[in-house]
């Protein structure tokens, strides 16, 4: 069974590889871990402009074989509606007095095989729009 650290060690190397493969398709990243009283969102970025332009709050949910689901079944309402309020705290925190930017939730699911060779699914507007 894996241990508290044990899991630690996977988030933060899911979290290290999600990066990685949004900045490889032109993604800027903002914010990493971005934390408030009222929870935390994993990744912020920019969508390239060619993809929509989108301010983009990065849920990273990895797991190391598939005998305990999909990693975006972990993602429940709780989570959502957490990610949700950090996510309008970031934005308050940042406006600049102008237009809110468009802006989504996704998830990055991934899955680590025995080998240790990762596989990245994006899972773009994983929230319905009606969370905002």
């Amino acid at each position: 069974m894996a241990t508290k650290d044990d899991k630690k060690r996977l988030g933060a190397s899911g979290e290290t590889i999600a990066r990685r493969y949004l900045e490889s398709r032109g993604w800027r990243i903002l914010a990493a871990n971005y934390r408030c009283k009222q929870g935390e969102i994993d990744l912020v970025a920019e969508e390239p402009a060619a993809e929509g332009a989108a301010l983009v709050f990065l849920e990273v949910k990895t797991r190391r074989g598939r005998a305990h689901g999909a990693p975006v079944e972990a993602v429940d309402a709780r989570k959502r509606q957490r990610v949700r309020t950090a996510a309008l705290a970031y934005l308050g925190e940042r406006a600049e007095g102008g237009e809110e930017p468009a802006c989504r939730f996704d998830i990055v699911e991934i899955f680590v095989g025995p080998d240790g060779l990762a596989t990245v699914t994006l899972r773009k507007a994983a929230f319905g729009q009606e969370e905002w």
